[in-house]
């Protein structure tokens, strides 16, 4: 079992060891995620104004095919850290096998939804008519690289349960470069555009996948666990995600709302959305590298039966949270006069892009504190709880957002909408990690 510390100090020493070990690493894997688009984006906008809003109306959709199934990371996390904390590798590695499984089964069903309805769902989403032809040949194109991402998040979710967060970096860094490469040669070597963008990302997407079905494979043959399909396996990690999904789904309609209304405020607001779109991606997966490490710790020590090191490293982390959204603000402040020409020429969408990516900043903290505290329930397995909060902030953010075109304020509006969601969830967090209902010890909750 995990014992913690007999002292504070020593225990918070013990609580930043294992924090940063894990979340160093993982910072490097899930900033490479959001870089993708930021690269693409880089790439794409200097093709033209239409073309960057039709990539951030392609990306938006994108994006929320691939993470409504990040439970397939954060459930595979919690229940393969559990096990291991209660010291059963085999069974840990053959819960990952199950996630790896469904995460084929479903990026099939998700192609044969998304091919055939591109054009549809762009303008459903106002992609304008010089915009939508470009976001439809992204969308089709890259839907083909949607099973190589959910592999890659139900094995990634493996082995972070493994408090392994190292791999998933070596593999993010790779994934990265071979994306920048192909996107350069292939939107502007082989001049083929948008889709050119689309192509290199799925090929770097199967490249990746390839490599965690390897480093899997050996695992599971290392302390023989089956990796044949296992139905019984396959359901049960459907349900358990269950609860993860309806909170994804909240999260992702809130993120496709604001898009939606950006995009009918005009071309230069979707795109400068876009813009800021992509860092707010970059800056939440950064934070969350600590909540990365809070799934993995909290896991383990209630796999262990250590309520007592999962209570002390919740608080820890929220410290870190705390700190890391405060220096992380104060970058964006310094860095935005840099940080906008990388993505566009046009001094509107720039213009336009400015105070909102001020809001972005002034709300870090808080963000901090959202990210740590959703790790912390994920890593106890408190889905439902966490479902359940998030279609609260759902409802209290729409009509909010829906205002903005009525009252007006821009993009600026839309972001401070974005600032008070963030709100709603702290708090529905905060009180539920003071509650202490989420400590439930053992192998399994």
């Amino acid at each position: 079992m995990t014992q913690a510390p007999a002292t504070p100090k020593a225990a918070r020493r013990q609580h930043d060891r294992e924090i940063v070990a894990l979340a160093v690493p993982a910072f490097g894997a899930l900033v490479a995620e959001p870089l993708f688009v930021m690269a693409d984006s880089a790439i794409v906008g200097h093709l033209g104004t239409a073309q960057l809003a039709g990539l951030g109306i392609a990306s938006a959709l994108l994006v929320t095919a691939v993470s409504v199934f990040v439970f397939l990371a954060y459930a595979t996390t919690a229940a393969v850290a559990r096990r291991v904390g209660a010291g059963d590798l085999q069974a840990a590695i053959r819960q990952g096998m199950d996630g790896i499984w469904l995460a084929l089964l479903l990026g099939a069903v998700v192609i044969a939804a998304v091919l055939p309805t591109a054009p549809s769902l762009a303008q459903l989403f106002g992609a304008s008519d010089t915009a939508a032809p470009y976001a439809t040949t992204y969308l089709r194109i890259s839907a083909l690289g949607i099973p190589a991402m959910l592999v890659v998040l139900a094995a990634t979710g493996v082995l972070r349960g493994l408090q392994d967060t190292r791999t998933p970096l070596y593999v993010a860094i790779g994934g990265f470069v071979a994306n920048a490469l192909l996107n350069v040669g292939l939107v502007y070597g082989a001049g083929l555009g948008i889709a050119g963008s689309a192509w290199g990302t799925v090929i770097a997407q199967w490249g990746m996948a390839a490599v965690y079905l390897v480093v899997v494979v050996r695992g599971a043959r290392r302390h023989g666990a089956s990796l044949r399909p296992d139905a019984a396996g396959i359901r049960a990690s459907a349900q358990a995600g269950i609860p993860l999904l309806v909170r994804t789904l909240s999260l992702r309609a809130i993120l496709m709302i604001a898009t939606a209304v950006a995009a009918r405020l005009g071309d230069a607001d979707v795109a400068a959305h876009q813009i800021i779109l992509s860092l707010w991606s970059l800056l939440a997966f950064a934070l969350d590298a600590i909540a990365i490490a809070g799934q993995a710790i909290i896991g383990r020590y209630l796999g262990a039966g250590d309520a007592q090191g999962a209570r002390a490293a919740c608080r820890r982390m929220v410290e870190w949270g705390i700190a890391a959204g405060v220096v992380l603000g104060l970058l964006v402040v310094i860095a935005r006069p840099l940080f906008l020409p990388l993505f566009t020429s046009d001094s509107v969408v720039q213009d336009t892009a400015l105070p909102a990516l001020l809001m972005v900043a002034l709300s870090q903290p808080i963000c901090g504190v959202v990210f740590v505290l959703d790790g912390v329930l994920m890593g106890a397995g408190d889905g439902p709880y966490l479902a359940g909060a998030m279609v609260v902030t759902l409802a209290l953010f729409t009509p909010v957002a829906l205002l903005v075109p009525v009252l007006g304020g821009g993009l600026t509006a839309v972001w401070a909408a974005m600032t008070l969601m963030m709100t709603v969830r702290m708090a529905t967090l905060w009180l539920r990690a003071r509650s202490g209902r989420w400590i439930v010890t053992g192998a399994t909750r």
